[in-house]
């Protein structure tokens, strides 16, 4: 009999992992509520034909598809070599929740006030190579505008995630671009065809390097004289207006690049506003985002805390104008964000940063010494619970030994110990399992000794 296991890039959650991931869920359902948005869920799966074609060519290829129900094979050796693709898979896990949500929109569209403030949080599936924060299957945490193409909408979502961050303490820094400033420059070097491998190549300028990226842009048939015009502008540096400045110089013959230099700036001055004093956003020309349907303003977060080497992306997003065009639903523009919470998990774990969950857990556990014992405490912890005291008792008459020992796995702070001299005199004997100290406690006084003693 082989051991049991679990697909790679996937995992088990013990309670206490999922208290910690409550939290970060909790913490960004919060703020998502304060700005008005409001909870969808979607199917796990999806109809191919809604999910393919969305993400761009890598992301076709990192599509989980699921095998069709009955008898395929029975099915592909009857159509022999005419088989197709359908044949086979006609429906897939979805990849993230921002199509799924399109999809949804197109819809309900007569059911949904546009411009509709919807977010989202479900797990999401990529086939990707599992490493320490890239998982198989992961939670996004999405929050979404729909129906209205003003730039508040970006700066909303921009306060969202210094809101989440701050209060989850979490160090970060926001990158801003713009399609539209990507589009110009793919203009002014003479490959506006190729605006797609541009923003993918360059992309990956962290990753691989200014040299891996060219040779990548070579592969697509870049020239080397628009190679050689490119350079500079993914290089940029100095402070966000000195980028925009030699941006609009640079793209000044083009209309769609000035244009995204103006909205970046609009919501820079905007988000300023509301945070002068912060630094929490960086204009990066490299950033791009190789998915399909960015069309404005893109958006990532990096993890950038002293505690933590972790870097990698823990959220990211941007504008769409043409999303739901493709299911039927023309001219509908939309903007949303993602937050990664298993990143966001790895980084807080890294850091320390997750607080004390120990009086969220089972607080007091009564031991059970009989039937009539037991009885007794029932109705003891059923007040003690009514008070707010995360109370457990023990379900089988076990040896003390035993009981005591599971207390001690599960962290319990305070046990009781209820034998027929404390159901006649109505003091409860409180042991404290840190400490070894025993309490003699009148009933009626057991919530508050519990609430207002540490372990």
């Amino acid at each position: 009999m082989s051991k049991p296991a679990i697909p790679r890039g996937t995992r088990d959650f013990s309670p206490e992992q999922m208290r910690r991931r409550n939290y970060i869920f909790d913490t960004i359902r919060s703020v998502f509520a304060r700005y008005g948005f409001e909870q969808i869920e979607t199917p796990t799966m999806e109809n191919l034909s809604t999910l393919e074609g969305k993400y761009g060519e890598e992301g076709d290829k990192l599509m989980y598809r699921i095998l069709n129900s009955g008898r395929v094979l029975d099915k592909i050796k009857e159509v022999g070599p005419n088989v197709k693709i359908s044949d086979l898979t006609e429906k897939g896990l979805r990849y993230d929740l921002t199509v799924p949500f399109a999809r949804f929109v197109v819809m309900n569209q007569n059911d949904i006030a546009f411009p509709f403030r919807r977010y989202q949080i479900q797990p999401v599936w990529r086939a990707d190579n599992p490493q320490k924060g890239r998982y198989r299957e992961f939670y996004q945490c999405d929050a979404d505008v729909i129906g209205s193409d003003s730039l508040l909408n970006e700066v909303d979502l921009l306060s969202i995630i210094v809101d989440v961050f701050k209060l989850l303490n979490v160090g970060f820094k926001i990158k801003l671009n713009n399609r539209k400033i990507l589009a110009g420059i793919a203009e002014v070097i003479g490959a506006p065809e190729k605006i797609i491998d541009i923003t993918v190549a360059i992309d990956k300028l962290d990753k691989i390097g200014l040299d891996k990226v060219k040779e990548e842009l070579r592969s697509k048939d870049l020239s080397d004289a628009a190679i050689l015009k490119l350079e500079p502008i993914i290089l940029l540096s100095g402070s966000n207006e000195q980028k925009l400045a030699t941006l609009s110089d640079v793209l000044k013959s083009s209309e769609i690049g000035l244009k995204g230099i103006e909205e970046t700036r609009s919501i820079l001055s905007s988000f300023a506003l509301l945070f002068p004093q912060a630094d929490h956003v960086e204009v990066d020309i490299t950033l791009a985002r190789g998915l399909n349907y960015y069309t404005g303003a893109i958006i990532e977060v990096k993890a950038n805390d002293p505690r933590s080497k972790f870097t990698s992306s823990i959220c990211g997003g941007g504008r769409y104008d043409d999303l739901t065009g493709i299911f039927g639903l023309p001219n509908v523009s939309g903007v949303g964000i993602s937050f990664g919470a298993d990143r966001i998990y790895d980084v807080l774990e890294e850091a320390g940063g997750f607080p004390d969950f120990s009086t969220v857990s089972t607080r007091l556990l009564f031991v059970n010494f009989g039937e009539q014992e037991a009885a007794y405490c029932l109705n003891l912890a059923r007040t003690m619970r009514n008070d707010g005291v995360f109370t457990e008792v023990y379900p089988d008459s076990a040896k003390m030994k035993k009981q005591m020992t599971y207390a001690d796995k599960k962290k319990i702070p305070f046990v009781a110990l209820v034998g027929s001299n404390e159901m006649t005199s109505g003091m409860i004997s409180v042991k404290n399992m840190t400490s070894g100290e025993q309490h003699q406690v009148p009933a009626g006084e057991l919530s508050s000794f519990i609430k207002n003693h540490n372990s």
